[in-house]
């Protein structure tokens, strides 16, 4: 009578084991898949912040070789430094390369004057998973790189001698580096790193 009834103790108790052991998988692949999806997200958003800072960095070399183009004509400098009035060729092919590289797609690039706003969308899914929306849904992510100038200078007075360049301090920190033109040895001249900064938008 009491083995019986122990046997059936054990019939009893074995499905809600399955049951509970069943339970305990479903959880643990969810959070593997809630895992892929984090994952995938992150690779978007790294994505986009290649691909917003690729676009802001061709174009502030794009301002750098204005400058360099214009550097006798220190009247134009401020407008190059701005980025204000000026016609550059359309950086978004840095953006979509960028992207590219980090297995992401671009959906949109927006380049306004020295700010760059990009939203990827990555090119894999999380793959398949007990979730199923994780198989199809892909990861998108946007980012916002700006360009930001780093160099002061003086326009001499209109008595000032003409042949004489503005000194040109450049530096994102306190003093910064002194540049001193020579309109007739201009093999020194700083180089785009050092005019323009270039970030992510906090």
């Amino acid at each position: 009578m009491t083995r019986s009834h122990a046997h059936g103790d054990a019939g009893q108790v074995f499905p809600i084991y399955i049951t509970v052991v069943a339970g305990l998988l479903f959880i643990a692949f969810a959070y593997f898949a809630v895992g892929q999806a984090a994952v995938n997200r992150n690779g978007a958003q790294t994505a986009a912040d290649a691909a917003a800072l690729a676009a802001a960095q061709e174009t502030r070399d794009g301002l750098a070789g204005l400058w360099v183009e214009e550097v006798l004509d220190p009247t134009k400098w401020q407008d190059i430094f701005e980025g204000d009035g000026l016609v550059l060729p359309d950086p978004c092919w840095r953006a979509r390369e960028l992207a590219a590289q980090n297995d992401a797609t671009v959906d949109d690039c927006d380049p306004d004057g020295m700010r760059f706003q990009v939203t990827v969308q990555a090119n894999k899914s999380a793959g398949d998973s007990v979730i199923p929306a994780t198989s199809t849904t892909k990861a998108h992510a946007d980012a916002v790189a700006v360009i930001e100038p780093l160099c002061t200078f003086e326009l001499p007075g209109e008595d000032a001698d003409e042949d004489i360049l503005p000194r040109l301090t450049c530096g994102d920190g306190d003093g910064g580096t002194e540049w001193e033109l020579d309109p007739d040895d201009l093999g020194d001249l700083p180089g785009p790193e050092d005019l323009f900064d270039v970030h992510l938008a906090d």
